[in-house]
């Protein structure tokens, strides 16, 4: 029988995506396999279908918020289930719209609402983030005294922050010209790993096209759509929207997060005065592995030495984008490099925006294993296309090893950088 939510009831824009989502669930149980909580937790309450009926509850029967919250809580967004499901349930789209419908109706516990607090007005803002991140070296040593999420917090910030470094607003093409690109800059990516976009830059113009990255950029929104902060991520949203030229072939992301976020602004502006807008800029953007594998790209050079690089998926472009095949491919393009392929790969590393802080133990556990399977490989490097996923496997092998040589972990876009700047 299929399931309908009143949505004059509701009266929320996404009303009809959360209806819709709920009503392509059959319960088959595709899902339980590819669900990291659900195979870590192993509750049918902590698994996509049974988060459905959780949900479903709260919108149709008058299940409380406090009883189904904490299930949906432990939900990483990861959209596993959405690549199992033979159905095709939207399950990204009925998780991000109920938790923007629930957030506002939540009492949450002064500690959750500091530590969201203090994640949502500094990881969008590169400068207030390295001056929150310079503070919060000097409170490491005491982290033992604080909660857990400010713990997890603490845990994350890098030792050393790299030299601030503004990319040029506009990069000439290399040889023959192909056309103009436009990059998203990002926000944290910029403080913790400037050199991301630096590379980026440099690929994409050796491929022929002038690179646009035009000033007053601003977070794209996605940290804030993930933890339900729908006002938050149309007003840090709304900023990009007039930015970039018409005139481009394509808008570049480098972070899967954001890329995903960005191609959700249909549903983000749902019925907004903004929607075409907004839905128009999402239709531009393209995640760089996916740009550079629609083109015929300048041949790389030999590797000085030959590697055996693991390649990690990041849910958001895996899952969320279907964007597989292009990594591997261009990756594969590179003289005397080895693809490996990680066991189990498709399952989540944990990090997932903000989760690793807000659900620890389950990102550390879901960390440590994906850093164990990458481990068994013995490889020479990790490469994937995410920030986040980036930092969470990077601080998992060290924790491997720790003090001793860890395995590097690389951005895709900056082995293919490596490749064309080899010497041989």
């Amino acid at each position: 029988m299929e399931h309908k939510i009143d949505l004059n009831a509701i009266a929320f824009p996404q009303a009809d995506a959360m209806a819709h989502a709920i009503s392509t669930c059959v319960h088959c149980g595709f899902c339980l396999p590819a669900c990291p909580t659900y195979q870590v937790l192993g509750e049918e309450m902590d698994s996509p279908r049974g988060r459905i009926v959780l949900m479903r509850g709260v919108l149709e029967n008058g299940l409380s918020l406090d009883a189904a919250t904490p299930y949906l809580d432990r939900c990483l967004g990861c959209l596993g289930c959405v690549t199992a499901c033979p159905s095709g349930v939207p399950y990204g789209e009925l998780l991000s719209s109920f938790r923007a419908y629930s957030e506002e109706k939540r009492h949450r516990p002064v500690i959750d609402r500091l530590s969201r607090l203090m994640t949502s007005q500094t990881l969008p803002f590169p400068i207030r983030f390295r001056w929150a991140a310079s503070l919060g070296r000097l409170a490491k040593p005491f982290a033992a005294i604080f909660p857990a999420p400010l713990r997890a917090m603490l845990g994350l910030i890098p030792n050393h922050l790299p030299k601030s470094n503004i990319v040029p607003e506009f990069t000439p093409a290399k040889g023959l010209r192909r056309g103009q690109v436009g990059l998203m800059a990002g926000c944290v990516q910029q403080a913790i790993a400037p050199e991301i976009n630096e590379a980026t830059i440099r690929v994409l113009a050796e491929n022929g096209f002038d690179v646009v990255v035009p000033r007053g950029q601003g977070c794209c929104g996605a940290l804030s759509m993930h933890t339900g902060d729908a006002k938050a991520a149309r007003s840090l949203a709304e900023v990009n929207l007039d930015l970039f030229p018409k005139e481009l072939t394509a808008i570049i992301t480098n972070a899967a997060g954001c890329g995903s976020g960005i191609k959700e602004y249909a549903l983000l502006f749902r019925n907004h005065r903004l929607e075409e807008k907004a839905t128009r800029f999402a239709n531009r953007i393209q995640d760089v592995s996916q740009f550079l594998g629609s083109i015929d790209l300048v041949p790389f050079k030999p590797l000085a030495k030959p590697m055996r690089v693991a390649y990690h998926d990041a849910c958001h472009l895996a899952h969320a984008q279907k964007i597989t095949s292009a990594p591997r491919r261009i990756l594969s393009q590179v003289p005397g490099l080895v693809l490996c392929e990680i066991p189990d790969g498709e399952i989540c590393c944990g990090s997932a925006g903000t989760y690793n802080i807000e659900q620890p133990e389950i990102a550390n556990t879901l960390g440590s294993t994906k850093a164990q399977k990458i481990a068994s490989l013995h490889v020479d490097a990790v490469a994937m296309g995410n920030i986040g996923c980036m930092v969470q496997i990077r601080n998992h092998l060290a924790r491997l090893q720790p003090g001793g040589e860890t395995i590097p972990v690389l951005h895709t876009i900056q082995l293919l950088d490596q490749a064309y700047r080899a010497t041989t």
